[in-house]
Parts: structure tokens; C-alpha cells; sequence
């Protein structure tokens, strides 16, 4: 297989078939060693993670799909950690997309003039562009427009899809006696088609039980009852 592309968290290959293949590794972002889906590096090394993200995405596409939602997914081999997926162009040279339930992290960071911490979001959605070099900054509708990256129709598609996703994410976590405060993803389109990619697991979402935040792996365990 050939590799063509390396990542934070998970590397791709390019699959005989014409799909690609998503190794997740057992890294997740943050800074100083702490834990935050928000962060552009790679902030630790957490024994077993990736196989905890693979189990939650699989789960999560799978049920995504039955709802009618368009992924990239195909299937997944668990014990190996990898994934199959359709190919999906990606929106300029990488874009993460962000719903806010809850006014913590870089959010509350930005904006604590306005806002308390924990305050309520309205399903709020912002899109950065993936640079580590810039600290992954926030672009608007109208600077991805006129940037390119995408046409206000897949704007306006990818900020429903995120927010439909968002809903069955956090009503999923509910049901595991968490809350959902924030999570990330990606998007690609194929066909013109605004398709989930990569992943929706643990290392890309914030939670919190009793007022206290729940870290990736125990979040993974108590979702997956493991």
C-alpha cells in the first residue's frame, strides 16, 4: 500500500480498490501533555486510544449511515486499527469544523469577555483552517468563499450536516451519563457531495460528568462499556 499521507493521529494509504485505508495511531492533540480536541499538536501518547477511536467511529458511521447521512466509510478492521474509506477531496489544504455546545476551551479562551465558562451554545459551528504554523485559524463563510475553498451551497451543507451529527453524537453520550460540550470533524466531498470523513471518536470530542471533564480513554471505555 502506499502511503500518502501522515497525520497527527492517523496515517492514510492508498487501497488497490481505490479506496483508502485510515490508520489511526494512539496519539491525541493537545499542549503540555494535557488533553484538548481544540489543540493543533499532538499533545500525548495514550496506550490503546486509537483502537477506542476506531471502535467509536465504526459505531458511530454505522449509525450515521442508517440515518441516511452521507460518510466516507466502508468498514473497518478493529484488531488491526484501520479503516476503509471512499475517497473524499478535501476542502482546500485541510479544514476542521467545530460544534459548540458549551463555552469552554479556546472558545472560552477567546471570547470571556462576552460569555461565562459553561455557559450554553446554540449548536454554534466555526470552521479553522489546519495549520500548525498559524495555530489553526478561524476563517469565515465569506473567506471561504472567496478563498475557494468551498461554494456557499457547501458551506451552507456542511454547517447542517455538522449540526444534525452534533445532535446524535450528544444524545448518544447522554445515554452513557455524559454531556457533550464540544466536538470536531472533517469533511470532504465526492461527486460534489459533502461527505463525514476521518473520524467521530473520543480524541476529537470534549464530555463532562458531574462538572469535571472526562478524558479520552475513560470516555471511550465508559462509551464502548469495556
Amino acid at each position: 500500500m502506499k502511503k500518502i499521507y501522515e497525520g497527527k493521529t492517523k496515517d492514510v494509504y492508498e487501497l488497490p480498490n481505490g479506496n483508502y485505508m485510515l490508520d489511526f495511531k494512539d496519539t491525541v492533540t493537545g499542549e503540555n501533555g494535557v488533553f484538548d480536541p481544540g489543540a493543533n499538536t499532538v499533545g500525548l501518547s495514550i496506550e490503546g486510544i486509537g483502537k477506542q477511536n476506531l471502535k467509536m467511529s465504526k459505531y458511530f458511521f454505522e449509525l450515521l449511515n442508517s440515518q441516511g447521512i452521507k460518510t466516507q466509510y466502508v468498514d473497518c478492521d478493529i484488531e488491526k486499527g484501520t479503516m476503509e474509506v471512499l475517497p473524499a477531496k478535501p476542502f482546500g489544504k485541510g479544514l476542521e469544523v467545530i460544534c459548540r455546545l458549551k463555552a469552554v476551551g479556546s472558545f472560552y479562551r477567546r471570547y470571556n469577555d462576552y460569555i461565562n465558562e459553561g455557559d450554553d451554545l446554540p449548536y454554534y459551528v466555526e470552521f479553522t483552517f489546519k495549520n500548525d504554523a498559524l495555530g489553526d485559524p478561524l476563517v469565515t463563510r465569506e473567506g471561504l468563499i472567496a478563498l475557494g475553498v468551498m461554494t456557499a451551497e457547501q458551506y451552507e451543507d456542511t454547517v447542517k450536516l455538522t449540526q444534525t451529527i452534533t445532535k446524535t453524537v450528544a444524545e448518544e453520550i447522554a445515554k452513557k451519563g455524559m454531556e457533550l460540550y464540544d466536538i470536531k470533524y472533517e469533511f470532504g466531498y465526492n461527486n460534489n457531495e459533502v461527505l463525514l470523513i476521518d473520524e467521530v471518536a473520543s480524541g476529537n470530542m470534549r464530555a463532562y460528568k458531574d462538572g469535571k471533564v472526562v478524558e479520552p480513554v475513560t470516555l471511550s471505555k465508559v462509551f464502548l462499556g469495556e
